[in-house]
């Protein structure tokens, strides 16, 4: 997936190109992003997620001010507050105080959580705010506009022109965007972007070329799990990244039909609520119907309408889970100190796709994963690309593997220069110019099908164990099948499905339900018969359509 350039200085003079970016972080494995474009004689710094800034020392450039002060970039544009794109800031601040950090409005305002453990005089100040559609010069010929992304208020796309005698270089970096219309942001609007000539387009791939269902069926699936654990009466323990999901997850558990009007507490802890709080002061910026539903009852504390919506304080501690409720945590909490009541019922619940690791939990309840996408899938992503049509697209912001599979899409292949970096490795973005495209990844491996009387075999080239992706997905040996149209999709069975079913139908033997029912497979409903058809189960429920696995 390299494209072989050695790791050079960004420094003017040292290239034929006008556009080259170096990445310091391309977050493959949870480094965050952080990336170094220069645009002419302007080094522009993209994000700072690292956990450990000393890369971005290696090479200072002297900057412009009387003192001559070296620094690592000119300027440095934040595109939202997520940690995995600011975590780095603070500290890149206290080495370098004299360069410039610039971000939106509500950026500005959101980003001080990443650092709630330092003296709040440090948070203060830091970064300049910039205002949404409007074109602002930073440099000589170095102009910006912010435009709203989706994904998290604030999160802004960073359009740059850069000018000179000949022509002018447009280049868009998206950060973290979002198509669609979530609960408490609106989605990137793509005609604001139409007929501008980009010349090059970084570009997040965290869904490489996946395909999502619609938004609302995935908050539909989702609330239908969670009605079901507590009509089972299990509580619900929901750990996610402080600040964007959890706050969906509340409106949306104050707005779905399945809850408004229960006689339920919704619990929320730590980060969280601080999010929660600190959402409260944006009300300006958040969309009107946000707006409306705040005008006629809180936005999230509310003890009077149900489902309740309350802080956890540490005198209500012992009390929880005597009776089924909803606890929304930071990720990174212990999530055993919320699991101590004797002889109670906990479906732990963890977001797909995500850094949090809530394996080792399986000894305090069920453990299972949801979607609720906060980025573009694939099929999102191509459409933004061809409204766009750039000469190059970076992709950034993803697995290896997921970067792979959409630098080898024909239909970009066909039609942009495409690049997926490695960290400190240059990317030069000619413009204009003849260039010679690499070859596409082959990530379609051969195989042959063999039918016998009783079995079928499929059998593959070993090339696909190449693919990191092979050894979780052949961890078990045992793998699922479904049709997807007309093509047919295999999934490997995990350890914890595995151990889920097993101890699970011992228990459940003897009875008539979705744990013996031979439609049941992967913990979801195969019988197309069944009210439940293609929703995940759990192994106590029942239908009416159910039929007994034959033993």
């Amino acid at each position: 997936m390299s494209e072989g350039y050695s790791i050079v200085s960004l420094d003017e003079g040292e290239s034929q190109s006008e556009l080259e970016c170096l990445p310091y972080g391309v977050h493959h494995d949870g480094e965050g992003i952080c990336l170094l474009l220069r645009m002419g004689p302007h080094r522009i710094m993209l994000d700072c997620g690292l956990p450990d800034i000393s890369p971005l020392a290696k090479k200072l450039k002297k900057s412009a001010r009387p003192d001559n002060t070296p620094l690592p970039a000119d300027i440095v544009l934040v595109t939202h507050a997520h940690p995995d794109h600011a975590r780095g800031l603070l500290a890149l601040h206290k080495t370098f105080p004299l360069l410039p950090i610039y971000a939106s409005v509500v950026t500005c305002k959101l980003l001080p959580l990443n650092w709630l453990d330092k003296k709040s005089e440090e948070n203060r100040a830091l970064f300049q705010p910039l205002e949404l559609r409007t074109t602002i010069e930073l440099k000589e010929n170095l102009t910006v506009e912010l435009f709203p992304c989706g994904h998290l208020p604030g999160a802004v796309a960073f359009l740059l022109t850069y000018t000179t005698s000949e022509r002018s270089y447009k280049l868009l970096y998206t950060g973290d965007f979002f198509l669609s219309n979530s609960r408490l942001v609106e989605g990137f609007r793509l005609e604001e972007l139409r007929g501008i000539e980009l010349d090059v387009l970084i570009i997040e791939g965290s869904y490489g070329t996946a395909r999502h269902p619609h938004r609302r069926n995935q908050e539909n699936q989702l609330a239908e799990r969670i009605n079901r654990a507590i009509a089972e009466g299990s509580s619900v323990l929901m750990p996610t990244p402080a600040l964007g999901l959890g706050q969906e997850l509340l409106m949306l558990l104050r707005s779905h039909h399945h809850f408004t009007g229960r006689d339920i507490d919704i619990w929320v802890d730590g980060n969280v609520a601080a999010g929660c709080d600190a959402y409260l002061e944006l009300m300006p910026h958040l969309p009107p119907s946000v707006q409306n539903f705040a005008r006629h009852q809180p936005l999230f504390w509310d003890e009077r309408v149900r489902p309740r919506v309350r802080r956890l304080e540490n005198s209500q501690r012992d009390n929880i889970g005597k009776s089924p409720c909803i606890i929304l945590t930071e990720s990174t909490t212990d999530l055993s100190k919320y699991c101590q009541q004797q002889n109670s019922s906990w479906l732990i619940l963890q977001p797909e796709k995500t850094e949090i690791k809530a394996e080792h939990y399986s000894e305090l309840g069920t453990v299972e994963s949801y979607l609720l996408a906060q980025h573009s899938d694939g099929p999102g992503t191509t459409q933004l690309i061809h409204n766009l049509r750039p000469q190059h697209v970076v992709f950034v912001h993803g697995s290896a593997a997921y970067l792979a599979d959409l630098t080898g899409l024909e239909e970009l292949q066909n039609r942009y220069h495409v690049h997926a970096p490695e960290i400190e490795t240059l990317v030069q973005l000619p413009i204009g110019d003849t260039f010679l495209q690499p070859a596409a990844p082959d990530t379609n491996y051969e195989g042959e099908l063999t039918q016998l009387d009783t079995a079928i075999l499929i059998t593959l080239s070993e090339q696909i164990k190449n693919d990191p992706r092979w050894q979780q997905f052949a961890d078990t040996g045992l793998i699922e099948a479904r049709w997807q149209g007309e093509e047919l999709v295999l999934r490997g069975l995990s350890p914890r499905e595995l151990l889920n079913q097993n101890s699970d139908r011992n228990i459940w033997s003897s009875l008539d339900c979705c744990g013996t029912c031979k439609h049941q497979r992967g913990q979801r409903c195969w019988n197309t018969a069944s009210p439940l058809y293609n929703f995940k189960v759990t192994l106590e429920g029942y239908c009416p359509a159910f039929e007994r696995e034959e033993q």
